[in-house]
């Protein structure tokens, strides 16, 4: 029989080879595997920053992008968990001066990306210098007269839908989204160095910044006229404070797990389709088990959160470079546990 220790040192091994390209001076990575309640192996690659050398640690704070989205959720599925919101409130009953198709979009529709919403990007003008915030986004929403289908109809991802989230909660709640998600969220479960950033109202403490890869080697690039919207991507975190995420899901802390269930859910559309999303989730399969994950890509990042409930286990990849297919990243590491 293969001892568990040196199976354990066969998988480290395996891994290492995997993210060799992360090592060294290059921008890098932070990863973790949590099996059963335990990390069954924490590693940390590369560099943090490439100017200061300061090395990854597994409480390097990266931009998380994407994967903001499940803490968005967390956020609305909270508040219709305490009746101020419903899964069938729309955006204007919300704000009664939306425009006309607003009064057809629902939460629901937003949550699962389903809401046929225009994508805030494409309305960004070529000539703009000054980052785009999230009221910034409700405003473009306020200003258009149209969506790209009836709501439900189609899925169709929509950062868009996620910034109205955002600017959803101050609405309801009268404070900002960050100190909402601080007070609701990220202080209940003890993550003490996760926030969602705003340049010049906090700092991202052992921050991660972003780079990418140039003919002449790696440059810093780490702001994007986009990455200053907060409900789509803006919260940073480190594997540290997301074991504690992760280890949340399983239980009734923050909403009830039953709530929880539902986000890992399949949706569907209007005409009964079934659709591979949930609430602020993907889904898919891995060897016939069942996959909750959410990838997250920024310019000079990319990040994945990776779960499989069934085995109790997690992969959290966490990167500050612009390339890297993340997936695969953690569908191969995954493999090698389930082996």
């Amino acid at each position: 029989m293969i001892s568990s220790a040196f199976a354990q040192t066969n998988v480290e091994n395996k891994v290492d080879s995997l993210l060799n390209d992360y090592t060294g001076s290059n921008p890098g990575a932070a990863l973790m595997v949590i099996q059963n309640g335990n990390v069954v192996l924490e590693k940390s690659y590369g560099l943090a920053d490439i100017q200061t050398a300061e090395k990854v640690s597994a409480a390097t704070n990266f931009r998380l992008a994407s994967v903001t989205k499940q803490f968005t959720a967390q956020a609305i599925l909270k508040l219709i968990y305490e009746g101020k919101l419903n899964f069938n409130t729309t955006l204007t009953d919300i704000w009664s001066d939306f425009p006309e198709y607003g009064k057809a979009i629902t939460i629901k529709h937003i949550l699962t990306h389903t809401s046929g919403l225009i994508d805030y990007e494409s309305l960004i003008p070529d000539t703009a210098t000054i980052q785009v915030k999230d009221k910034d986004v409700l405003n473009m929403m306020m200003l258009v007269d149209s969506v790209y289908f009836s709501p439900g109809e189609f899925f169709r991802y929509s950062n868009t839908g996620f910034a109205i989230l955002a600017m959803m909660v101050e609405k309801i709640t009268g404070i900002s989204f960050g100190d909402y998600l601080n007070g609701n969220i990220f202080a209940p479960l003890e993550m003490s160095g996760t926030i969602a950033f705003e340049n010049g109202i906090n700092k991202v403490v052992n921050r991660a910044f972003g780079n990418v890869r140039t003919d002449s080697g790696w440059v810093k690039k780490d702001q994007s006229l986009t990455s200053a919207v907060l409900g789509d991507g803006g919260i940073y975190s480190s594997t540290n404070d997301l074991y504690k995420w992760d280890q949340s899901l399983y239980t009734d802390k923050i909403i009830p797990f039953t709530m929880k269930k539902e986000s890992f859910t399949r949706q569907s559309l209007n005409n009964g389709e079934v659709f591979d999303y949930g609430y602020g989730w993907r889904l898919t399969n891995l060897n016939g088990k069942e996959v909750v994950y959410h990838t997250g890509s920024t310019i000079g990042g990319r990040t994945i959160i990776y779960r499989i409930p069934e085995k109790q286990l997690t992969i959290i990849f966490l990167t500050n470079r612009d390339e890297g297919d993340t997936l695969l990243i953690a569908e191969t590491i995954a493999g090698y546990y389930l082996e």
